[in-house]
């Protein structure tokens, strides 16, 4: 069974089926999906149903957990968070994105601190990092925020929409993690 979380602002839950309008509306935005690896633009009828099965079977396969991010005021969605597991390495990558209308509002941050503890704590994963674009400050500002650290910079080390893009990496481990709790 995938978990389920509550924070503040947010309820970090499995995505359902009834999650899907909201997530093409939201993924499919432009300036959402040009700062991911693999969000297209349009947002193909069906992918989101698509995407919702396979995170289901991601989890039932020990592969990771992706949660909708769900607002405890409107009970809206606001974006997805995942952790994509690879379990030879015992680590994670860190996945996410918010919705346009909820930029800048602190809600990446505040489930991206409940995704580590789960990592951390709950998985007991030993490494979990991510990767953000160039062109997206935003991203790298929320995994400075809650304690990862610059691992460096891959210049042209994906292709999107035709566009060499750079990549930036951030990180931490179990041990790094555990010594903020102090």
């Amino acid at each position: 069974m995938q978990p389920t979380f509550v924070t503040n602002r947010l309820t970090l839950r499995p995505l359902q089926s009834t999650d899907a309008a909201a997530i093409q509306k939201f993924a499919g935005e432009k300036e959402v999906a040009s700062t991911t690896l693999s969000i297209p633009h349009p947002y193909p009828d069906g992918s989101a149903e698509a995407f919702i099965v396979a995170t289901h079977e991601r989890h039932k396969n020990n592969l990771g957990t992706s949660l909708a991010l769900i607002s405890n005021e409107t009970g809206e969605l606001v974006g997805c968070m995942g952790l994509h597991i690879a379990n030879d390495h015992n680590r994670a990558e860190l996945a996410y994105w918010i919705g346009k209308p909820y930029w800048g509002q602190g809600y990446a941050t505040e489930a991206a601190n409940r995704m580590l503890q789960y990592g951390f704590e709950e998985l007991g994963l030993n490494r979990i990092y991510a990767a953000a674009m160039t062109k997206n400050p935003a991203s790298s500002t929320v995994m400075k925020k809650i304690g990862m650290k610059y691992e460096g910079e891959l210049k042209q080390h994906i292709m999107k929409w035709g566009e060499y893009e750079d990549l930036v990496y951030y990180g931490t481990t179990k041990t790094e993690y555990e010594a903020t709790l102090r």
